[in-house]
């Protein structure tokens, strides 16, 4: 059985530095080698980028420790230490010749069996397999990861002809089980799929934009978020990727696949060329389609110019008028949303319809070219370019029917498969039936169940059954073997009202009825931004102080309800898990959190203390880590720093570095899995479950402690680490975690505490500059210091 302890890295460019840190973050040995230096540290070069990398944003390692994992060294002196290696990753320059010649080296001191592979992007993977022994061949296959590693989903597994099927099999688990990745096979073709079909649909709209004259602030707001993209939206991502580097994808594809009618049709615009030729080419040479300046408009913001296609100056970005992009406003639905403006009917409307038409032919004609299943391209896409929907998903929302007709309409050609599907009473590309989500397999002529879905949970299979129990913000599951699952479905999982009474009637659900436990999770980007802001500011701001109490309690009550039923109750996160959502979780009998959980308690941001049990959950955690006879006060001045300064995680392994979560936590790489693992955590957990009982034993010292928190305090105030409304609220967290103004030492109960967190949570809501902060909060959507 193969196993994977080490792994040698071979190039420490950013791609390299950044695969080297996602293996750490896995767990593995690392031995990062690169190019020798002669100025005394012979080690230089991967050093320097080692140490870079520790200090880059966002953070390529869970936590900076991790670093400790990857030992450095360069091709002269250590590649002899590929030998004792399980795994040998090339990453260095984009040359086969270099490539070769790297790979003559590693041959004299691989171990035969070892796995060998190559992050290439651009190079076919078998003409770096030529030459080579059996051995290596064999065990040879392309990995293309892509950047950021850390945070980008997607590993594309490109095997030769001569690689061995169980070397695939095992990498295509290895990067979904050990590294998080969604393995993606593909075939050894120009670009592979994600960066084949991606660049594509990129210079598609690119072209499109030009053709309309719509600017590329208007093409971004219409190519982002309004249909389901990250908000780079599409001329911002070829800054982003550069423009330098997305040419060389197309001129590669036009050079190998004369055959590729769409890409060899595909039109440059003279304005990118005057780009490239000018090394214009985005982020890593301060201009491209957009261009940042050192000034600054009324409100400090950075101002950023933008290209003018014709006179190809940068002028000042325009707020886009569109009517389509004001359509998009009024569409909270995403698949609403882009039904509707496909078929709008101005320029942007014109954009996204000619440019989803595109994409609908071109990927319905590189199968079986660069991939033999059509839920192969969705996945790349989704997990290459962040994309919310691959493009057979948007297919299915426009409805396959209606794409096949205005793509041909507009001279497209659609792939015979896809007719043929249609002929045959197939309408869609995807389906859920008895609860089985299934694809259309193009050679069987039928829907198959989806082979890429081990260990995963799809909550939108559960939602075309009846559900347990539904309200407006939210649904409660039957997983099946008597595990239930409340999903938030409130606008960002904000948790109001309609939650928190879901979640007790959930409770109340399964303490009387023949369930083992509780699922608190859900799939969408993330876990919760926290309680329902809006409804705590318009509360305050109308002095109903009577039902904000009401509202507050009923929060600390359901928190308080999840750790002390009769069944377990298991958290699943991912993405943000703030305020209100982190004091759920912390406490939940356990959570199955997602590596990539960004976890913090962030109620001072909006001028308030944590008032659902977090205040009293940190006092609480204080005292069981109190040491009999050691000092107390270091503890407590740690846990206070954490919520006055509104710590964020950026990982759930820095989350328990802070406090919010705990030993008992486990942590998946693989953020698709939390749901199915934390159905098999309420089940083990409910063989004789015992609920605990409430405690009345939590140590805090009063006065004591007071004096050297107010002091603490103090100090982040004169280091103007704190404003004085800061402090202010520091101070009352200081006072429920030091159990009030009690004369010494002594213990109290968790009851106790939330009454003075509760009390404190309140008070604060009547101030002044909260009430501003929360306003700031809701209207420009970043805190207000004040």
């Amino acid at each position: 059985m193969r196993r994977i302890q080490k792994v040698a890295v071979l190039g420490s460019g950013i791609m390299g530095t950044g695969i080297a840190c996602h293996l750490a973050n896995a767990g593995l040995e690392v031995l990062m080698l690169d190019l020798s230096s002669e100025d005394g540290n012979r080690n230089k070069i991967a050093d320097q980028a080692l140490l870079a990398a520790i200090k880059e944003k966002p953070a390529p390692l869970y936590v900076n420790r991790y670093a400790s994992r990857i030992t450095t060294g360069n091709f002269d002196d250590d590649l002899e230490k590929v030998s004792t290696c399980d795994w040998i990753l090339e990453v260095v320059i984009e040359k086969l010749d270099i490539k070769r010649d790297l790979f003559d080296k590693v041959e004299k001191y691989r171990k035969p069996g070892t796995l060998i592979t190559s992050n290439t992007s651009g190079i076919p993977i078998s003409l770096m397999a030529e030459g080579r022994s059996e051995d290596f061949r064999k065990n040879f296959c392309g990995t293309h990861f892509f950047n950021p590693p850390r945070y980008m989903d997607l590993l594309e597994i490109i095997p030769t002809d001569h690689t061995d099927p169980d070397t695939v099999d095992f990498l295509m688990d290895f990067g979904s089980d050990v590294l998080g990745k969604l393995t993606v096979l593909c075939k050894d073709t120009p670009a592979f799929i994600a960066n084949r079909i991606g660049v594509y649909a990129m210079f598609k709209i690119i072209s499109l934009a030009d053709q309309l004259n719509l600017t590329p602030t208007e093409v971004d707001k219409l190519t982002g978020p309004a249909i389901g993209r990250p908000k780079t939206g599409t001329f911002r991502l070829a800054d982003l990727v550069g423009l330098d580097t997305a040419i060389k994808v197309v001129e590669g594809i036009k050079q190998n696949r004369p055959e590729d009618r769409q890409i060899q049709d595909l039109e440059v615009p003279d304005f990118v060329q005057y780009l490239v030729e000018n090394e214009y080419y985005g982020n890593k040479s301060g201009k491209g389609f957009y261009k940042k300046t050192e000034d600054r408009d009324e409100s400090g913001r950075r101002i950023i110019l933008s290209l003018d296609f014709e006179t190809k100056e940068y002028k000042p970005t325009e707020r886009p008028e569109l009517e389509s992009l004001d359509l998009a406003k009024q569409i909270d639905n995403d698949k609403n949303r882009i039904k509707a403006l496909y078929s709008f009917e101005d320029e942007g409307g014109e954009l996204l319809r000619s440019s989803f038409n595109s994409l609908f032919a071109y990927a319905s004609n590189r199968i079986p070219e660069i991939s033999e299943d059509l839920y192969s391209i969705d996945d790349a896409l989704r997990a290459g370019f962040a994309w919310e929907y691959g493009p057979f998903e948007y297919w299915d929302i426009i409805g396959v029917e209606e794409g096949v007709k205005n793509a041909e309409e507009q001279g497209y050609e659609i792939a015979d498969w896809v007719k043929s599907m249609l002929k045959s009473g197939f309408d869609q590309f995807y389906l859920v039936e008895d609860g089985v989500k299934k694809y259309y397999n193009i050679e069987t002529e039928s829907y198959r169940p989806l082979e890429n879905l081990k260990d995963v949970i799809l909550l939108e299979q559960f939602r075309e059954q009846k559900p347990v129990f539904k309200n407006d913000e939210m649904i409660l599951h039957d997983l099946g073997d008597q595990v239930l699952c409340a999903e938030f479905r409130s606008k960002n999982n904000a948790i109001g009202e309609g939650i928190l009474r879901g979640l007790n009637e959930a409770i109340d659900i399964a303490e009387e009825g023949d369930w083992r436990g509780l699922v608190i999770g859900n799939d969408a980007k993330n876990f919760t931004v926290g309680a329902n802001l809006l409804l705590i500011g318009m509360m305050a701001f109308q002095n109903e102080f009577e039902k904000l109490e009401d509202a507050v309690r009923l929060f600390q009550n359901t928190t308080m309800r999840c750790r002390y039923s009769k069944i377990p109750v298991v958290a699943a996160t991912q993405g943000y898990v703030f305020g209100g959502g982190c004091e759920l979780v912390m406490h939940c009998d356990n959570s199955i959190c997602a590596a990539e959980s960004y976890v913090g308690l962030v109620e001072v941001g909006v001028g308030l203390l944590p008032g659902a049990g977090g205040t009293k959950e940190f006092a609480l955690r204080a005292s069981d880590d109190f040491n009999e006879g050691g000092v107390h006060v270091p503890e407590l001045i740690e846990r206070l720093r954490t919520i006055a300064m509104a710590k964020v995680s950026t990982s759930a392994v820095m989350a328990i570095d802070y406090g919010y979560l705990t030993a008992k936590d486990e942590i998946m790489i693989n953020g698709r899995k939390i749901l199915a693992r934390a159905k098999d955590q309420v089940t083990r957990l409910s063989e004789g479950y015992i609920p605990p009982l409430e405690r009345k034993d939590i140590k805090v010292l009063g006065r004591t402690g007071l004096g050297a928190l107010y002091a603490a305090i103090n100090e982040l105030r004169l280091g103007d680490y704190a404003s004085e409304f800061d402090a202010l609220i520091a101070r009352k967290i200081a006072h429920v975690l030091c159990g009030g103004d009690l004369t010494g030492s002594q213990e109290v109960s968790e009851r106790y505490l939330l009454d003075l967190e509760r009390e404190a949570f309140l008070s604060l809501c009547g101030e002044e500059k909260t009430q501003a902060r929360i306003q700031h909060m809701l209207e420009k959507n970043k805190p207000l210091r004040n």
